[in-house]
């Protein structure tokens, strides 16, 4: 396909998204459905009108899903208004820690079993599949800084720290296949992969968002308050935090995420000790342009999905695994990490349901692949990571609208 063509196709599918937004989400149909079908349309499943080889373009395509999940990790944490210690806190925590080890576990056993790979390789695929995605699960996200619905929360949350949190296990999995040095009785893996580089994240994205918010409070104090300044400052934030948490060797996407919460939490706190008007208006201008930018990788990514895809990627074991680990690893971490958390069934039955996979799962592909993994394994995990990806977009984006609806009326 031509440079014309792909705007040709971009714009055309951008303006049918426009017209027909109200008519879309009266169907059980996701967005996110209707990119991909796109991409499987003109990919060479259908009409072969482009394919993208995924090996060959990874440096890229690690990139792009990089950048896409710092945007909606940063967005999440925007979202997110409870303060620390509440204890809505608790269940996204036990979800991207406790459940993040158990989904990678199980996946890993149902690798070994259904896909017959060695233990580094299944430990790895674990790891790239155990993060559930802050980009293609906007339906099942928090709506906005007022939400403060539980299930709605726990998942927004989890994928805000789980994209983080998975690191260690994808770490662990290269070291297991001898492309990372993981230390003597795994001595560097626990102090340096597990310890040092999510502290160092966390803390980076924590002082990176309140003196952010500190800086915007003290402009606005003088008068000085704009969307083009916010925009810049938040995208600014965004890149500064990131860039400053890798060099510390930390997790950026950690501090990513903890940077937009940290600026939500301050400028809020701020506004209302200055009893200003509009509180968080960083935060507002600054949440709107990413969920843009959010939607626009969210097109893009979800067309080379589909373009990546063959019929014949759709081999038995490999949507047999998917269904494996939709329905048994998903549900068992769920509620084994929740146990005696408190929350309702009902709560834990749908945040078990939407464990959704998606560009932090491919991020994390091409970044073992950038790793050395070498490239007769790199073709099976490419192709199981993108049945699972492409099946839980047409699974949970069916399934998204209607569910959702259940849980509004029993509020």
């Amino acid at each position: 396909m031509t440079a014309a063509t792909w705007f040709l196709v971009i714009g055309a599918v951008l303006l049918f998204m426009a017209v027909s937004a109200a008519q879309i989400q009266r169907m059980p149909l996701s967005t996110a459905i209707v990119y991909l079908v796109v991409g499987i349309v003109l990919g060479p499943t259908v009409s072969n009108q482009f394919h993208l080889n995924p090996l060959e373009q990874s440096a890229v395509l690690e990139v792009v899903t990089e950048i896409a999940v710092l945007v909606s990790l940063f967005a999440a944490g925007l979202k997110l208004a409870a303060p620390v210690g509440h204890r809505i806190w608790w269940p996204p925590f036990r979800l991207a820690t406790l459940s993040m080890i158990l989904t990678v576990a199980m996946t890993a056993c149902a690798a070994v079993w259904l896909l017959d790979l060695p233990l580094g390789a299944a430990v790895l695929l674990g790891a790239v599949l155990a993060p559930t995605d802050p980009v293609l699960a906007s339906e099942v996200q928090v709506r906005n800084v007022e939400d403060d619905d539980p299930l709605r929360f726990s998942l927004t949350g989890e994928a805000g720290m789980n994209d983080g949190t998975a690191f260690p296990m994808v770490m662990l999995g290269l070291g297991l296949l001898g492309l990372h040095d993981l230390g003597d009785a795994y001595a560097r893996w626990w102090l340096i992969d597990v310890a040092w580089a999510c502290f160092a994240g966390v803390v980076v994205g924590a002082c990176c968002g309140k003196a952010t918010a500190w800086a915007m409070h003290r402009l606005a104090e003088r008068g000085l308050k704009g969307e083009i300044m916010h925009n810049f400052s938040g995208l600014g934030l965004i890149a500064f935090s990131y860039g400053a948490s890798l060099l510390l060797s930390g997790y950026g996407f950690l501090a990513v995420f903890t940077a937009g919460f940290m600026l939500h939490r301050t400028e809020a706190r701020l506004a209302t000790s200055a009893a200003r008007s509009e509180p968080a208006y960083m935060t507002k201008v600054s949440l709107h342009l990413v969920e843009q930018l959010e939607r626009l990788f969210e097109v893009a990514l979800l067309i080379l999905v589909g373009g990546m895809l063959f019929s014949d990627s759709w081999q038995l074991s490999y949507v047999a695994f998917a269904g494996v680990l939709m329905l048994v690893v998903r549900p068992v971490s769920v509620f084994a990490g929740l146990a005696g958390s408190g929350e309702t069934w009902w709560t834990q039955a749908m945040i078990a349901w939407f464990g959704v996979r998606g560009i932090g799962s491919l991020y994390y592909l091409m970044y073992a692949i950038q790793h050395g993994v070498p490239e007769d394994l790199a073709v099976t995990l490419v192709s199981v990571v993108l049945v699972v990806v492409a099946t839980s977009v047409f699974v949970h984006g069916i399934s998204a609208a209607p569910l959702m609806r259940v849980h509004t009326g029993r509020q």
